[in-house]
């Protein structure tokens, strides 16, 4: 809850310094936790569910300005970036790709695996361990690349 009480208070703030990419960025946040808490029980809705709403947030936005750059539309590529960028402000910071490697090399150690077969047990591991400081794409990418050298 103390996101949610940080985005009302950011909200205010955007609409007193009429930032206007800001306080788009931040409706949607909370129209996002808002939905979700309504999906789900309030009472159940805690920090980690806020990680993965924000993610899924982040994600949609990557995805919309790959597109937008594909189509050749630098308007609306400026506009999903820096919501992106406004969004991941209340991610945790994120792991590097060499952080993320120490942690499934530890992972395959610790598990015990020894080919690419073992990958969704790595990934079920690692996306546990990993929650919310590194995003599945580059996790998968990496529990492969790491396999595949065993």
């Amino acid at each position: 809850m103390a996101l949610k009480n940080q985005i009302d208070q950011d909200i205010k703030s955007a609409m007193l310094a009429k930032d206007q990419a800001r306080l788009r960025s931040l409706r949607a946040i909370k129209s996002a936790i808002l939905l979700a808490e309504t999906e789900k029980n309030a009472d159940a809705f805690d920090e980690k569910a806020e990680i993965k709403v924000l993610q899924r947030l982040v994600k949609q936005r990557k995805e919309s300005a790959e597109i937008y750059k594909q189509q050749n539309r630098p308007d609306l590529l400026a506009i999903e970036k820096e919501e992106q960028e406004i969004i991941e402000q209340y991610l945790p910071k994120q792991l590097s790709r060499e952080e993320v490697k120490k942690v499934i090399n530890k992972i395959v150690e610790e598990s015990g695996a020894n080919n690419i077969k073992d990958i969704g047990k790595v990934m079920g591991l690692a996306n546990s361990s990993l929650a919310g400081k590194a995003d599945g794409k580059t996790i998968s990418e990496i529990a492969r690349e790491v396999l595949s050298a065993l």
